[in-house]
C-alpha cells in the first residue's frame, strides 16, 4: 500500500515537472499596434479619409438637430393655441424627427454602422501587413506568444525588452526616427 502511493506520488511529480519546465521556456513579447500604426505614412491618409467622412455625417446630425431645436421652441411658444389634435400632431412630427435622426446616427456610428465598416475596410491591409511582420519577428526570434498591449488585453506590467513594435516596424521597411 506504502509502495503504491510513492508509485502515484513519482507519476504526479514526474508529470508536472515537464509540464512546469516547458512553461517557463516559453517566450512570450508584445507590441503596440496603435504605436505601429502611427508610424506608417499611409496610416495619416487613411485617417484623413476616415475624419471628411465623419465630418460630413456630424455636419447632418448638427443640421437635424438644429432643425428639432427649431422645431421643439416653435411648439413651446404656440402650445397654447394648438387644438388637442393639432398639438398630438406637432409633438408626433417633432418625436418622428428625433427618431430619424437617432437611426441615421446608428445606421453610421452604430457596431455595424458605415464607419465601423468603412474603416475595417481601410484598415485591413495594414493590419494584414503588420500581422505578416509580426509572424516573420515571432518565428525568426523564436517567441511562443505576441500579444497586442493596445489591444483588449491589460497589461499590468511590460518589460521594454519584450517589446516588439521596432522590430514589427523594421520588418514593414519603416524607420524609427526618435
Amino acid at each position: 500500500m506504502k509502495l503504491r502511493a510513492v508509485l502515484i506520488a513519482m507519476v504526479l511529480i514526474g508529470s508536472v515537472i515537464p509540464v512546469q519546465l516547458q512553461a517557463q521556456n516559453q517566450k512570450i513579447g508584445f507590441i503596440d499596434s496603435e504605436f505601429i500604426l502611427s508610424r506608417m505614412p499611409e496610416y495619416a491618409g487613411l485617417e484623413q479619409r476616415l475624419r471628411a467622412l465623419s465630418d460630413g455625417w456630424r455636419e447632418e446630425i448638427e443640421e437635424m438637430e438644429r432643425e428639432i431645436d427649431r422645431l421643439e421652441q416653435e411648439f413651446t411658444a404656440r402650445e397654447i393655441l394648438y387644438t388637442d389634435e393639432v398639438r398630438q400632431q406637432r409633438l408626433n412630427e417633432i418625436e418622428a424627427k428625433k427618431n430619424a435622426m437617432n437611426q441615421f446616427i446608428n445606421a453610421r456610428y452604430g457596431p455595424e454602422g458605415e464607419y465601423f465598416r468603412q474603416q475595417q475596410q481601410i484598415l485591413e491591409p495594414l493590419q494584414r501587413r503588420i500581422m505578416e511582420a509580426v509572424e516573420v519577428v515571432a518565428g525568426r526570434d523564436n517567441f511562443d506568444f505576441v500579444f497586442d498591449r493596445s489591444g483588449d488585453f491589460l497589461f499590468l506590467y511590460t518589460s521594454s525588452q519584450w517589446n516588439l513594435s521596432e522590430d514589427v516596424l523594421l520588418e514593414m521597411g519603416i524607420q524609427i526616427n526618435e
